[in-house]
């Protein structure tokens, strides 16, 4: 069962009024998992979030996978340049998206150091918890 935009964003808005601290939901096609955070980051500046989870992938890239389930942002906003594209170098503290989730902008950064080799989603995509956002290729 494939869940659109409005089924995701129904499930963020019952979660936000209910008094769970933590949820997960999975299926065979499906995983959600939600936890409530002690600490709120102020509007007009991104929370920072940890390092993305990184995964071997072929031929020595490594990949930057989602840390969470939201709206999967190439750039601080509409417009502006990316934080990272193919061919730029990170370390493992550069911010290379965000990721919206319930309003809240988080700040992902690398977990890894190279070159950007593919930027595997879409801007303003919705992303699950695990999805390939960028492969990197390990600096030497």
């Amino acid at each position: 069962m494939a869940l659109s935009d409005e089924d995701v964003r129904e499930i963020l808005r019952l979660i936000d009024e209910s008094e769970l601290d933590e949820l997960r939901i999975e299926t065979s096609e499906f995983k959600l998992h939600v936890l409530r955070g002690g600490r709120a980051a102020p509007p007009e500046e991104p929370a920072e979030s940890a390092p993305a989870e990184v995964a071997a992938a072929g031929n020595g890239a490594r990949t930057i996978d989602a840390p969470m389930l939201g709206t999967f942002y190439r750039a601080e906003s509409p417009g502006a340049t990316p934080f990272v594209d193919i061919g730029a170098e990170v370390h493992a503290d550069t911010v290379v998206c965000l990721i919206e989730v319930m309003k809240m902008m988080n700040s992902i950064q690398a977990g890894v150091a190279g070159t950007i080799v593919e930027v595997c989603a879409d801007n303003a995509q919705l992303v699950q918890y695990g999805d390939p956002l960028f492969r990197v290729q390990p600096g030497a």
